[in-house]
């Protein structure tokens, strides 16, 4: 399992040729107290970099875009009834859907973890 990140701070986390979305734990401490989470349509075919999802919090609306090209194949309902879950565990159980990829080398635009930590102090 392979995880990458995008300078919109959205993370990808690689389960064969599925990937599963969520904003990064810095994006989520950087909104403060998640309050309202809308998720995409199971079926939807979204291209990359198109709004995904859109989370709400005390602080803000943020929107959520998709780092790959693809279809909809899940989405995680636990959010509808516990949107804090981004806060508590935004790259675990707060992972918003799962894309299945549409084209793989796009992945090749993102970064990795490392690259990740890298920007976001640059760019504090």
């Amino acid at each position: 399992m392979t995880t990458y990140y995008s300078k919109d701070h959205e993370y990808i986390r690689i389960e064969g040729n599925v990937g599963v979305v969520g904003i990064t734990d810095h994006a989520q401490s950087q909104l403060g107290d998640v309050v309202y989470v809308e998720l995409p349509k199971v079926g939807s075919d979204i291209a990359k970099g198109g709004e995904a999802a859109v989370v709400e919090s005390v602080k803000a609306a943020s929107d959520v875009y998709t780092p790959v090209s693809g279809k909809i194949v899940e989405v995680n309902g636990e959010l509808e009834a516990t949107p804090n879950l981004v806060n508590e565990a935004a790259e675990r159980d707060g992972w918003f859907f799962r894309i299945e990829l549409s084209d793989k080398s796009e992945l090749d635009g993102l970064m990795d973890e490392a690259g990740y930590k890298k920007f976001v102090a640059e760019n504090a």
